[in-house]
């Protein structure tokens, strides 16, 4: 009975780490594809047989690309605006949740519920109105138009919110107690406690921002200020497209991607379980 037993638990393993193993290949095939692409030239991507073998080309398709699109001040750009939107929309949102949280005030939960359903606009639809300001107020083509208009971002608050209502309002009542400021008790006692709802809400911003198209489309207008995904979109010609070039794109384009969610992947499971749990 036990061998017949251990056997059982045996294959039973063996069949769950090759279910594993077989999805595993399916969520990597596509990067190892991306690489692939940015390694040969633009004709090997509709060969037949296909080829999974890296060539020659890598040098060559980022000159083409760099030639193209300035692909190292595109990256330049992504950087500076997903890192600067990154920290100041995380600064708003936290001091947003946790007034949210733990100040009670005359309509609070009017104010957050309307946070809420704001949610539920079409992105699309506040984009004439948002280009018309910025028109209005000469901020076209600038840094300032790509960070600031989704800087206060309902998701990212909601999702701190969650996390600071866990924390003990008790914590909170004995710090002013001993005459600490709401200031201090905010930054030295509250924020060090909630470093992985930090993390996970950093991650949801990077990644808005990095892949963000239409609005940086109609707010851009010159190539030197061109992000990613609008460079991107330039190379895909009407008779003609370089897949190695395009290739190439997503690949750089992917990279501080995946840096960065790696970077901070412990931090996000334990905040977004924690988010769930509380």
């Amino acid at each position: 009975m036990k061998t017949k037993t251990g056997r059982k638990h045996l294959l039973g393993k063996v069949s769950m780490y090759g279910f594993l193993l077989v999805f595993l290949i399916i969520s990597v095939f596509p990067f190892y594809w991306m690489f692939i692409g940015a390694t040969n030239p633009s004709s090997s991507m509709f060969a037949s047989p296909p080829t999974f073998i890296p060539g020659s080309h890598f040098m060559e398709n980022l000159r083409n690309l760099d030639n193209n699109v300035g692909i190292w001040r595109v990256l330049f750009n992504s950087l500076f605006v997903a890192g600067l939107y990154v920290v100041l929309a995380l600064a708003i949102s936290t001091t947003a949740a946790y007034a949210f949280a733990k100040f009670s005030f005359k309509g609070r939960n009017v104010i957050f519920t309307v946070f809420l359903l704001s949610m539920m606009i079409p992105y699309q639809a506040t984009l004439i109105p948002l280009f018309q300001m910025m028109a209005n107020f000469n901020l076209l083509n600038t840094y300032f138009a790509l960070i600031a208009p989704q800087l206060c971002y309902p998701f990212a608050i909601f999702l701190m919110r969650q996390n600071f209502l866990s924390f003990p309002t008790e914590l909170l009542e004995s710090a002013r107690l001993d005459g600490a400021g709401e200031w201090r008790i905010f930054m030295q006692i509250v924020l060090p406690s909630m470093k992985p709802a930090l993390a996970a809400t950093s991650i949801f911003l990077f990644m808005f921002q990095w892949n963000n198209f239409m609005w940086p489309l109609i707010a851009i207008r010159t190539p030197d200020m061109y992000t990613f995904p609008v460079a991107l979109s330039t190379l895909s010609g009407v008779s003609y497209t370089d897949y190695g070039q395009v290739m190439m794109g997503i690949t750089i384009a992917t990279v501080p991607i995946l840096i960065f969610f790696l970077a901070m992947q412990k931090h996000f499971i334990s905040g977004m379980l924690g988010s769930a749990l509380k």
